[in-house]
This record gives structure tokens, C-alpha cells and sequence, in this order.
């Protein structure tokens, strides 16, 4: 759902010239949810300030910052310091309850924190921007999108570059015909999360650790673990080292595979799919693998063709024939390829640079390149939400697609878990083939959380 506010701007200027009688709307007689006018800035709160969190924020410092919520003070300290103003909280179901003037929140917590943070929020007629992966889990995604579609708030995932020129030029390649039709689609990121050391993020340990060192002063350890299962604080985990645990974070799969299959998903309109298959490297129970190699299969839309979409991570794809000797497949951290009847397209793990290979084609293409059909996304992915929440347009990334495209990547890890092939029944959110992986489709909430 491509979700809007009530009243729009245009319908706020024509009403202002209409009521000559007021030289002042209040902001509350414009819409539910106390939703402010068009003219005003929004009144925002972030949850999650020390990582992605801290840039969120200052892309939203145009508008009112009136809270800040970590459940670690000290990891969140250089934003509370930037915002002396910000009523300052530790736990955000306190935060909606008392932050009376809050219109919006953006979220970038941990993963298995997501759906349950967002889900509040919208209960509470809040507009919500959340980081991806929008969930930890496929229920969790499938319950965020029928919120947003109910309660009518404003949405947006956190994938920048979908609301960037790149996406929008490969799929306008794709449209015009420019390398044909397209079966066939590899994606990867060169990243993993281990071993130690290896990227900014890996965790300390590959194992959970049995020491059990106490919680920094300024940690609500219980308000971090959320509804995960408990377990003792530890380094390893926290900060920056969640994503590499199963019962916290994403993987590869859910950091960097969100960015990359955005541009595929979207530009090919796919579906669910109908099956995944997964081999991953040095697999245990506790952390993501050290790489892995996924399969989807898509099936048929209208007059396209069944797409297979591999995903490498951790490693490298074989290199395209048409690729030049000496010159890079995709860019240093990953990369695309769109595999066409006529032709292919090579870019950057984002889509952000789009070219045809060989670089001959390329210049072929030139002047004969097709028009600019899709709409530009003006001041980028942040301020589309805030315009949105204001009444202003739709987002492109709305929890409807923000949705979708986590399911997808959840389904890539749930074929990561079991180590082998699912078979994906969408409409009753199953797998077929193997029930044991079922218990990775909903994921248990610790005592005292819900959704």
C-alpha cells in the first residue's frame, strides 16, 4: 500500500484561500492521528540512535525532533548531546504513552525489535520510517503491512537507493527491451560477518559466550533483548555484533540483500517465490553462516517470463563472458546482473550504477538510450516519508513493498537455516516440503511481548 495521509496539500491551499474569516488553521483540525498541516514541520521522535539510527536523524533534523529513545544511553549519547531539547527515553512503549505532541518515529533498532516497535507506533496513529530489513521474521512483515493498510498511516522502509536514479533507470531499460527478456538475475555481496575482525560488525565469538559480564551502566538489557529469548548481556551481542545472531539479527541476507533485490523485485515485478534453495558454509545454530549461496525461483507475471534469482554472499558470482579481462564485476562490496535475451546489465550492490556489458554496448547505447518514464523522487527517500506524512505525495517504499521485499529475503534465510530446498506456499504464509522450517516462519515472542 502506497499509503497517504487524509488531507493534501492542495486541498490545505485551496481551504486556506476559502477561509478568509482565519488567519490560522490548527494543526489538529487537518487530519487523524493529530496529524499537522502541510505548512508546519513534523514533530518526530527516533528509536535507536547509536548506529543507522544517528544518520536517520540527521536527515530528519529539519523537522521537530521532540524525543529520542535508546535503550542504551551512553551508545546514544552523541544524539541526545545534538538534541538538548529531545525528551529522552529509554524504552519506547513509555515514550508513546507520555510524548503527547509525537506525529512520527523513525526506527533503527535491531532487527527482532523492528515489527515490534512499528506495530505500536501505528497502533498510536504515529507515521513510521523503519530501517530494513522491515522484520526479523515473515509473520512479523505480513502483520506490518495490514497494520499500515488499517490504521492509514504514513510508511517507508529504509532503502535509500530505491527512491535514487539508478533503480529507476534499470527498470526503464527493462521495460523499453533493451536486453530483452530476462530469466535469469545474480546478486551478491562480498561481506560477511565473521571471521572476527573481517568487517566492522563481525561478532567476538562464533559460539554464544558463557561468561556473563555485567551490563554497562545506562543499558536497559531487558528492553534491548525485547521480544527475543533472554539471554545474559554480553559484548558479543551488543553493540554493532547483533546482526551476525540468528535470534537478533538478519545476516547478509537481510543487510545487504535487501538493497540488492530491491532493484530486481521491482524492476521485474515479481511474486513471491515459489521455491528457495540454499547452501550455506560453516553453519551452526547460533550465527549466520559464513556464506552461502540461495536460489529463488519465480513464476510467470502476465507477459514475463520465470525468473531464477541466485544470491551469493560472502562470496563471488562466476564472471560473465561478456565481462572484459581487467575490469571489476559489479564494485568491491557486491553487484548485480541482469541477464536479458539480448543483452546484460552489471551494476553496483545498489543499482546505483547501471551499465551494459561490454562497456561497447554501452557506448552503442548512447543517445539511443529509451525515456525517462518513471517519476524522480525530489530531496531523496527521507523526505518523500516526511512530504507523505504531510499530505504531500505516497512513499515508493511504503510497508506494503517494504513488506513484500523482507518476506522474500526472511525466506532466503529460512532456506539458510535448513540448509536446503523449501517449497513456499504464499497464501497460506507455509512451507510445504519441510515442517521444521516452519518454526522460522513465526518466531516465538519472550513473555510479556506481543505483536
Amino acid at each position: 500500500m502506497l499509503a497517504t495521509r487524509t488531507i493534501h496539500r492542495r486541498d490545505f491551499i485551496k481551504a486556506a484561500a476559502g477561509a478568509a474569516a482565519f488567519s490560522f488553521v490548527p494543526a489538529h483540525v487537518l487530519g487523524a492521528h493529530g496529524q499537522t498541516s502541510p505548512s508546519e514541520k513534523l514533530n518526530i521522535a527516533g528509536i535507536g540512535l547509536g548506529g543507522m539510527g544517528y544518520g536517520d536523524l540527521q536527515n530528519f533534523a529539519g523537522e521537530n525532533i521532540v524525543a529520542l529513545c535508546d535503550a542504551d544511553q551512553n551508545y546514544a549519547a552523541a544524539a541526545f548531546k545534538e538534541h538538548p531539547d529531545a525528551k529522552v527515553y529509554t524504552d519506547y512503549r513509555e515514550m508513546l504513552d507520555k510524548q503527547k505532541d509525537l506525529e512520527a518515529v523513525f526506527i533503527a533498532t535491531p532487527d527482532h525489535t523492528h515489527a515490534a516497535i512499528a506495530a505500536a507506533a501505528m497502533r498510536a496513529g504515529k507515521h513510521v520510517y523503519c530501517q530494513k530489513p522491515l522484520t526479523h521474521d515473515v509473520y512479523e512483515a505480513r502483520t506490518l503491512a495490514r497494520l499500515a493498510r488499517e490504521t492509514k498511516v504514513c510508511t517507508q522502509m529504509g532503502i535509500q537507493h530505491h527512491s535514487g536514479e539508478g533503480i529507476r533507470l534499470v527498470r526503464e531499460w527493462i521495460e523499453a527491451g533493451v536486453i530483452g527478456a530476462v530469466r535469469e538475475v545474480v546478486a551478491w555481496s562480498t561481506l560477511t560477518y565473521y571471521p572476527a575482525g573481517h568487517v566492522w560488525w563481525s561478532p567476538a565469538c562464533l559460539r554464544r559466550p558463557t561468561d556473563t559480564p555485567a551490563a554497562p551502566a545506562g543499558l536497559n538489557w531487558d528492553v534491548w533483548i525485547g521480544p527475543a529469548p533472554m539471554r545474559p548481556y554480553h559484548p558479543a551481542y551488543h553493540p554493532k555484533t547483533w546482526r551476525a545472531w540468528w535470534d537478533f539479527g538478519s545476516g547478509m541476507m537481510g543487510d545487504r540483500g535487501v538493497h540488492t533485490l530491491d532493484s530486481v523485485v521491482w524492476s521485474l515485478k515479481l511474486g513471491l517465490p515459489e521455491s528457495v534453495e540454499a547452501t550455506s558454509f560453516d553453519r551452526n545454530p547460533d550465527t549466520h553462516p559464513l556464506a552461502a549461496v540461495v536460489t529463488f525461483q519465480f513464476a510467470a507475471r502476465e507477459k514475463l517470463p520465470p525468473v531464477k534469482v541466485t544470491w551469493y554472499e560472502g562470496l563471488r558470482p562466476p564472471r560473465p563472458t561478456e565481462l572484459e579481462d581487467g575490469r571489476t564485476l559489479g564494485d568491491a562490496e557486491g553487484g548485480l546482473l541482469f541477464y536479458g535475451s539480448k543483452g546484460t546489465i552489471m551494476s553496483d550492490y545498489t543499482a546505483s550504477r547501471p551499465r551494459l556489458i561490454p562497456e561497447s554496448k554501452m557506448k552503442e547505447f548512447g543517445a539511443s538510450r529509451p525515456p525517462k518514464t518513471l517519476p524522480r523522487v525530489p530531496g531523496g527517500h527521507y523526505q518523500e516519508w516526511v512530504r507523505a506524512c504531510k499530505g504531500d505525495r505516497k512513499t515508493g517504499a511504503s510497508f506494503d513493498y517494504g513488506s513484500y521485499l523482507t518476506e522474500i529475503c526472511q525466506l532466503g534465510n529460512i532456506a539458510k537455516r535448513v540448509d536446503g530446498r523449501i517449497m513456499w506456499d504464499a497464501a497460506n504464509m507455509r512451507v510445504t516440503n519441510n515442517e521444521a522450517a516452519n518454526q522460522y516462519v513465526k518466531t516465538p515472542y519472550r513473555e510479556g511481548w506481543s505483536l
